[in-house]
């Protein structure tokens, strides 16, 4: 944990000159980087083992850094999950923040931000581009789906998972995307649906979403 100032870091990504450059610039900031991982699993297993004070991940390294997000959280979460990525599309985005994330910083910054960046993050602020965030209160600002759901008396009735599932269903996404968002298998969204129409007594999709926007 921080220890006179310093952050405990367990940087994330398969390229190893990023990896180099991040670790460069994070100890010149003040922080201990504490441990190097090229995949999804190594971030894992190395936060399990140091249980540092921040992870940066990586988005594109194998097995998804968005996943190892959303598995610290759930094992770890003491640690805050910063996103450090090229990607600035709006899916990697939002995904991250539902899988978690406390931050999400962009690769093109400069590199001597990230200590201040992460130490922010841990007094409790968020660490994203201007742009990023006008994106966000775009999406909050938008008449979508998922805002007047909650106000629907059938969304009482379903689990959090069940709720997850609709809403992304509810937005357009197949049944294979809804299950690559939330880490599931097809056949397990599928079986989530089918307890979603159970609940709201109806026979299809259709009427349960109907029900759920409150039409």
């Amino acid at each position: 944990m921080v220890s006179d100032g310093r952050i405990q870091v367990v940087v994330a990504d398969d390229h190893a000159p990023t990896r180099a450059s991040v670790r460069r610039a994070l100890e010149g900031g003040g922080c201990t980087v504490v441990g190097e991982a090229a995949s999804a699993d190594g971030a894992v297993a190395l936060v399990t083992e140091h249980r540092p004070d921040a992870a940066l991940l990586d988005i594109q390294m194998p097995g998804s850094g968005i996943r190892a997000a959303q598995i610290i959280g759930q094992t770890v979460p003491e640690t805050a999950v910063v996103m450090l990525t090229h990607s600035s599309a709006d899916g990697d985005l939002f995904d991250s923040l539902r899988a978690g994330a406390a931050g999400y910083l962009l690769k093109d910054a400069d590199p001597h931000t990230l200590a201040d960046a992460l130490r922010g993050v841990l007094a409790g602020e968020a660490a994203m581009p201007p742009r990023l965030v006008a994106r966000i209160l775009d999406e909050f600002r938008a008449p979508a789906k998922r805002r007047f759901w909650r106000d629907s008396p059938a969304a009482g009735r379903l689990s959090a998972r069940e709720w997850e599932v609709m809403q992304l269903l509810g937005d357009g996404l197949t049944t294979e995307q809804a299950a690559a968002r939330l880490f599931l298998s097809p056949t397990t969204v599928r079986v989530h649906v089918s307890a979603v129409l159970r609940k709201l007594r109806v026979t299809d999709r259709d009427s349960a979403l109907r029900l759920l926007r409150g039409d």
